[in-house]
């Protein structure tokens, strides 16, 4: 019997989980920072991740040198990627490490907290591999699952397991309760977070997320379907891009499985109300560009220039197919430092680049804030000169136009949550509080 050649042997040992690994691992990144940290946590905020999360990320005031801080993985293309919350919170900045080395600066987009979800975008010169989403509504008990993350730093690590369970729920207190998630026996430990689950198609069906402490083989994952079902209210348009357009998606997954993205609401009064858009319309292309899910169109919408009109084409509930003109309308703009002093008495200012210098920084993280009224909240609080806020009511804010947006829905008498980054020689403090609008 003639030898076999190394190509042959190869091609024999490819398995279903090779070939899903070889897949997805470019689309799957590393996050990191590398710097002396302090985090404190005055108000318990973090306290919820102390039972998943093992040392040295447990202790509430705790300074250390950090490498790899979690698993990320691109959803589009375009550089927008997910991981979790409490991942970007470890960090002021955060250096995306991908599998051929490449290494850029990520730029949180939006952050949802409760849920532990995060999306972040790296800015490429070309378009970049991403993970295709499964659907996690038909996931079987059993079933091989594969996880690719950076466990303990060490970048791109593949495990494989099965699916233990589903809907299980992990309690931390009353107010923080995470339901339906899918519990694994695949290897997860720190580092982990924030990476894919995927089954053996190598669709994405789950986000990794939380590990149990105390026992072993034991991982949660958040589905997928909820990341879907949440990606068209983190990723609005309208607080994004401060632009009137009137319409809201649905990230939900439909039964019939027909082609477009499906119209949950329009405003009234909007431009896309006055284009004639209903809803349960489906849209299946912008400018003649397909429309296959909502990362596609929410691409093709933010990079749309303000105040040109999109040619939307539209499929209703009776397949009746029609295309309207919709503009993406400039708001008004308000003086958002004028309404900072108005509300909370904090003076706020975009980093300028002998900031960036100045901090060691390579982007824009928030706002610095230069100084602070006598006799109010934020004084109390012990805000000081020279802070930087960088999410305000929730949302991360690295620019006055994305903070103008977020003002306008403020009143007199409404809590605010802020987070605030304290800068120091070689480390920094992130903490959060909450100041009433004056």
């Amino acid at each position: 019997m003639p030898p076999i050649d190394l190509d042959q042997r190869l091609a024999q040992r490819i398995t279903p989980i090779v070939r899903v690994f070889q897949k997805a691992k470019p689309a799957v990144v590393n996050l990191s920072a590398t710097q002396i940290v302090t985090v404190r946590d005055p108000f318990g905020i973090g306290s919820i991740f102390n039972e998943i999360i093992p040392s040295p990320f447990r202790d509430r005031t705790r300074r250390y040198k950090t490498q790899s801080i979690g698993s990320g993985f691109l959803i589009h293309g375009d550089g927008y990627l997910v991981t979790n919350a409490h991942v970007v919170d470890r960090a002021a900045e955060c250096k995306v490490i991908f599998a051929d080395g490449t290494e850029l600066m990520a730029q949180e987009v939006a952050i949802d907290a409760k849920n532990d979800l995060a999306v972040l975008k790296v800015n490429a010169r070309k378009p970049l591999p991403h993970l295709t989403m499964g659907r996690s509504d038909d996931l079987m008990q059993g079933e091989t699952v594969i996880t690719i993350g950076n466990p303990l730093g060490y970048q791109h690590t593949v495990t494989t397991g099965i699916v233990s369970a589903l809907h299980r729920q992990l309690r931390f207190d009353e107010n923080h309760v995470y339901s339906g998630l899918i519990q694994t026996d695949a290897s997860i430990n720190p580092g982990n977070s924030g990476g894919p689950l995927l089954n053996i198609l190598g669709e994405l069906i789950g986000i990794n997320t939380a590990i149990r402490g105390d026992a072993q083989n034991i991982g949660f994952a958040i589905p997928v379907n909820h990341l879907r079902e949440l990606l068209p209210v983190m990723l609005d348009i309208e607080r994004l891009r401060r632009v009137e357009f009137g319409i809201h998606f649905d990230g939900k997954i439909t039964g019939d499985r027909r082609d477009g993205v499906r119209i949950q609401r329009v405003d009234s009064d909007t431009p896309a109300a006055k284009a004639g858009v209903r809803p349960g319309d489906r849209l299946i292309a912008i400018d003649n560009q397909p429309t296959h899910g909502f990362m596609q169109a929410f691409s093709l919408l933010e990079r749309t220039p303000i105040g040109q009109s999109l040619k939307l084409d539209l499929v209703n509930e009776a397949d009746q197919h029609r295309t309207v003109e919709v503009p993406l309308a400039e708001l008004p703009r308000h003086d958002p430092a004028k309404l900072m002093r108005k509300f909370f008495g904090l003076a706020v200012r975009e980093l300028a680049p002998k900031d960036l210098d100045r901090l060691g920084l390579r982007r824009r993280i928030g706002l610095v804030i230069t100084s602070i009224a006598a006799d109010t909240e934020a004084r109390r609080q012990q805000i000081a000169p020279g802070d930087i806020l960088t999410k305000f009511g929730g949302w991360p804010v690295t620019s006055l136009d994305q903070l103008s947006h977020l003002l306008d829905q403020v009143d007199h008498g409404d809590r605010i949550p802020l987070q605030i980054l304290r800068l120091g020689d070689d480390a920094f403090v992130r903490f959060q509080l909450v100041l009433t609008a004056r």
